[in-house]
């Protein structure tokens, strides 16, 4: 599919959604994600509503230009290593796919899509560790756990690229690499419109009630696969946009749609959240990179939330290791 890149230099959902419906006018939509924000006003059909499905979505949570002040930073990254196209206005994503594919796979960070030291100038950028501490993300999580909340320290960026060497992510669950509580939550937060075709995530509705399910190794982000059953084909998907934030506990099962414009890239952040007392698994208190914090910290403007975690008396536990160890599943 070829796409004028000097007219078209940022795609909304929208335009692709339309491209998409175009070009197959025979697919049948998929299942679509139920609208949670009516629900926010009625803790108990909330709780309900998570309880059945394992996931809830919640539309233009957040302020879009908040959001597009985060992807504004990160593409600023991108443009820093010389991967995006000129030519395109502030919030353009279209990749320099020539000059990417010369970064080795060695060099890559293949969880993310972007190489080793780019991903380190994101972790550094103070928009993406402040986005998370939102108060209408904590508003929604105190409601959820009627408690107070904990916002994990580790955040994920994914800058989903086409480069040679990326794969989608596999089917998985969280809890395997995030350990801690079974009541961890993740808040899946696109920074931009994701439409389908963008490669967006979607989630196997009631697998949360699976418990742990044991995983298999697989290439793509966290390296590891869920095995399901055949039955298991409750898959729900969204067209994101900006402002949308999906969030689900970590036994529920998920995956990347694959993207089908290559040449553009993906924001998006994973974000966790408990209740601040049950128990965390240590790790979740670094960064999701290797530098430490006061690396990360030196170029911020504020100081509020450096170290903000350490004013709790937390129930730090070890990470278990058999969580991660290959195992059949019996359908």
């Amino acid at each position: 599919m070829f796409f004028d890149e000097s007219a078209i230099p940022y795609f909304t959902a929208s335009t692709i959604v339309m491209i998409m419906i175009n070009t197959n006018p025979a697919e049948k939509p998929k299942r679509m994600m139920i609208d949670s924000t009516p629900l926010l006003g009625d803790p108990e059909a909330l709780r309900a509503r998570a309880d059945e499905d394992g996931y809830l979505f919640f539309k233009q949570l957040l302020p879009k230009e908040e959001i597009h002040a985060v992807r504004r930073d990160l593409l600023e990254v991108v443009d820093k290593h010389g991967w995006r196209k000129p030519g395109q206005n502030a919030d353009g994503g279209v990749m320099d796919l020539e000059a990417l594919n010369k970064v080795t796979e060695e060099e890559m960070r293949l969880d993310i899509g972007v190489s080793i030291a780019a991903y380190k100038d994101a972790q550094k950028e103070e928009s993406v560790h402040r986005l998370p501490h939102h108060p209408r993300l904590l508003a929604m999580y105190g409601t959820l756990f009627d408690r107070e909340v904990l916002v994990h320290a580790r955040h994920i960026i994914r800058m989903v690229t086409g480069h040679q060497a990326m794969v989608p992510t596999p089917p998985h669950q969280d809890f395997p690499l995030i350990q801690g509580t079974s009541n961890t939550w993740t808040a899946w937060i696109p920074l931009g419109d994701c439409p389908r075709t963008m490669g967006g995530l979607t989630v196997l509705r009631g697998t949360h009630k699976l418990g742990y399910v044991p995983i298999q190794p697989s290439k793509g982000a966290g390296s590891i696969a869920a095995q399901t059953c055949p039955w298991e084909t409750d898959w729900v998907e969204c067209e994101y946009e900006a402002g949308d934030v999906l969030t689900f506990p970590s036994y529920t099962i998920h995956k990347a749609l694959r993207c089908q414009h290559k040449e553009m890239i993906r924001l998006s952040l994973d974000v966790r959240y408990q209740p601040v007392n049950e128990p965390i698994e240590q790790g979740s208190l670094n960064p999701h990179t290797e530098l430490d914090w006061e690396e990360i910290y030196a170029g911020w403007r504020q100081d509020d939330l450096k170290y903000y975690w350490r004013k709790h008396d937390l129930e730090l536990i070890p990470r278990d290791e058999k969580y991660l160890q290959p195992a059949r599943r019996i359908c």
